[in-house]
């Protein structure tokens, strides 16, 4: 023992050992059942050791995949489930019982893990024995990604009743993933995504002393399967710092707030996605750099590193990423684990004094801004009122702001945008993943066979059951449990408490936001003020978000952006059909709209939005924003769009100057 060295890790006979790795995970999830299937069978073999599941958007917000809504959207941005029936094949050969599975689902999560344990206990398998987790954290959706459905109430009941439930009967499984990483992907500052995730923790951890549905043995175990999902970005010792800050606010609380007395229960076990916000469209191979930065800053520090990993690909602000581009950001992860000395060694940031100040910053502001939230009634105040939606639409715009002044520089975006063609878009498939627009069909024919071979009768038992169980407050995971078995679809299970908790809209935060001189602001706003002198008034903008995508975050910002350079604009948020934004473009007789899409469905979507045009006989020009495809440019194009921007077009007043010259050209033009 006197010949340890203090820079190594020893176990307790005091041999020098290495920590384990975290778990290798990538997000995925496409097309349907069958190819996510082989896709994650694939991923296993290249020795991935987790499963992170995406699942499409009707999944995520409630529909089957046949509702006319969920129709543009079916295997887009992840793997449809529709029954018990594609569970069965999505995890067909994939030993659930031995492997640690993370579902990103919010107001669905108890449906997914319905299916799951339904699954398990189909195949024989106990289900005590299940790891994993269900994102469900409803308040992040609320405030930045809009998966949410039921009203703050309800949807804190439903996680309650998750954690009563999983705590008696599957013990290893974190029944939320308090998810700071969609907060800072809508703008938010370090310390906005340490107080924004610890009040959720708080108002959930409330709400669960609130039933009283555990001793307090229970209650500790509880606390200790809270675990988070953050995000991490480019500012390296910012970023680092924040995760320690994390580690230490989450034992301060629990401890302080909660009375818990066991250490390994006050553990701030964390999963982390690094940053997909900074990734460019411009010279994209850049993006490989930035994810290893990004990874450092969740790795490094021993005391903060995360329990579970996925990293994104570097084409992500083109497309989906393909299975070779996921191998790629799978292979920089078992790169740094086994082949550097990182696992081996203490935390190497004890006793700096740069990040032992920079953490006492973030932890003081951090938890006035707690504080200030509790004040005001707590995260689900907060959110009914718009205070933290606002925050973040407020610290996004000076995001925009700020590189569109150069005041932050991003390499290939805003300063240095010479540079040689990149090689890894230059192949047949343009470096970018293509979902069969066939593939829809077959997840479709496999709905009609479940629901052909079903129960009809058992089917309508297990709904009524669900919907006494909600109207009389009772735990719903085993009336949801019940209804999986019988093959009640997704669309059904949620129709059902639809009707009884009602659905839920809530403020989008861009009334009232101010936005700062950007470089052409002058230019746009001598445009509209010749407008205004020539036609009376402002020039007026729907700013549209058709079908389920809910990444607001661009449509917020075209929606700021053009009210202070001096547009009228009509914005109601996520989720409006194109049958409905056309209706609200009459209605308020509109110059133009504007269409943010982000799911890959700008093909179908703009589709509808013609035909509704058509229908109503009305002459309105379109512009599209979104990450949309080179290739797919000139036929939307060809079928009517004005305008098309991508992630590139980051200056807000220029395409406010490059949508009014739209305005004046079909005001001019014989239709207009």
């Amino acid at each position: 023992m006197k010949n340890k060295k203090p820079h190594l890790i020893y176990d307790d006979q005091g041999k020098a050992v290495s920590d384990r790795p975290w778990i290798f995970r990538t997000y995925a999830g496409h097309t349907n059942v069958w190819e996510s299937n082989q896709l994650y069978r694939s991923n296993l073999a290249k020795g991935q050791t987790g499963l992170s599941i995406a699942f499409d958007l009707p999944t995520q917000c409630g529909y089957s995949s046949d509702h006319e809504i969920a129709k543009p959207e079916v295997g887009k941005v992840g793997v449809p489930v529709n029954s018990l029936d594609d569970f069965h094949v999505l995890f067909d050969q994939i030993p659930i019982d031995k492997m640690n599975v993370s579902m990103t689902i919010n107001g669905t999560a108890m449906w997914l893990l319905a299916l799951y344990i339904a699954l398990a206990e189909e195949r024989g398998i106990d289900i005590s024995t299940l790891k994993g987790t269900t994102q469900n954290d409803l308040i992040k959706e609320y405030l930045a990604r809009g998966t949410y459905i039921f009203p703050p109430e309800d949807s804190i009941r439903l996680i309650v009743d998750m954690y009563e439930y999983s705590l008696q009967h599957i013990p290893d499984w974190n029944a939320s993933n308090i998810c700071s990483y969609h907060l800072q992907e809508a703008g938010a500052t370090p310390v906005q995504e340490l107080a924004f995730a610890l009040t959720t923790a708080i108002t959930v951890l409330d709400a669960i002393k609130e039933r009283g549905c555990f001793s307090a043995q229970e209650f500790e175990r509880c606390v200790g399967r809270i675990s988070f999902f953050v995000n991490a970005g480019m500012r390296f010792v910012e970023e680092l710092s924040k995760m320690r800050a994390f580690v230490e606010m989450w034992d301060e609380i629990t401890r302080d707030r909660y009375g818990i007395k066991d250490p390994k229960y006050r553990r701030f076990r964390y999963g982390v996605q690094v940053n997909s916000l900074g990734l460019t469209e411009e010279q994209p191979e850049n993006n490989s750099w930035r994810i290893l930065i990004e990874t450092l800053g969740v790795t490094l520090s021993r005391k903060a590193r995360c329990r579970a990993l996925q990293l994104p690909a570097w084409n992500e602000a083109l497309s989906l990423p393909r299975p070779w581009d996921q191998q790629w950001s799978l292979r920089l992860q078992q790169v740094l684990a086994y082949e550097t000395d990182l696992l081996e060694y203490p935390d190497l940031f004890d006793g700096s004094h740069v990040i032992e100040s920079k953490v006492k910053d973030l932890k003081e502001k951090a938890y006035a801004e707690i504080s200030n939230i509790i004040d005001m009634g707590g995260g689900m105040a907060a959110v009914k009122n718009g205070y933290m939606k606002s925050a973040l639409v407020k610290s996004q715009s000076e995001r925009i702001d700020r590189l569109a002044k150069g005041q932050q520089i991003v390499v290939g975006k805003n300063k240095w945008l010479e540079g040689l063609p990149s090689p890894l878009v230059s192949g047949d498939d343009g470096g970018i993943f293509k979902i069969d627009v066939n593939s829809a069909q077959k997840t479709i024919e496999s709905l009609k066979n479940s629901r052909r071979s079903r129960d009809a009768q058992r089917v309508a038992e297990s709904l009524a059951v669900l919907t006494a169980d909600a109207e009389q407050g009772n735990n719903l995971m085993p009336a949801s449990i019940e209804c999986a078995k019988a093959r009640v679809t997704t669309g059904e299970w949620s129709a059902t408490l639809r009707k009884v908790f009602g659905e839920y809209r809530p403020p989008t935060g861009v009334d009232g936001q101010a936005m700062e001189i950007t470089t052409n602001r002058g230019g746009v706003q001598n445009k509209i003020n010749r407008f205004v002198e020539q036609y009376g008034y402002r020039p007026r903008m729907v700013v549209g978000k058709p079908g389920l995508d809910g990444h607001s975050n661009g449509a917020e910002m075209i929606a700021v952006a053009a009210r202070n350079a001096g547009f009228d604009v009509i914005y109601f948020g996520i989720r409006i059909s194109a049958a409905e934004i056309v209706h609200s473009a009459i209605e308020e007789n509109v110059d133009v709209i504007g269409i943010s899409l982000l799911s890959g469905s700008h093909n179908e979507i703009v589709d509808q939005l013609s035909a509704e045009l058509n229908k109503a006989h009305a002459d309105i020009p379109v512009v599209l924003g979104g990450i949309i495809p080179q290739a797919d440019i000139a036929n939307l194009t060809a079928k009517g769009i004005k305008r098309i921007y991508t992630p590139k077009d980051y200056d807000l007043m220029m395409i406010m100057d490059d949508i009014m010259d739209v305005i004046n050209e079909h005001k001019l033009s014989p239709c207009g």
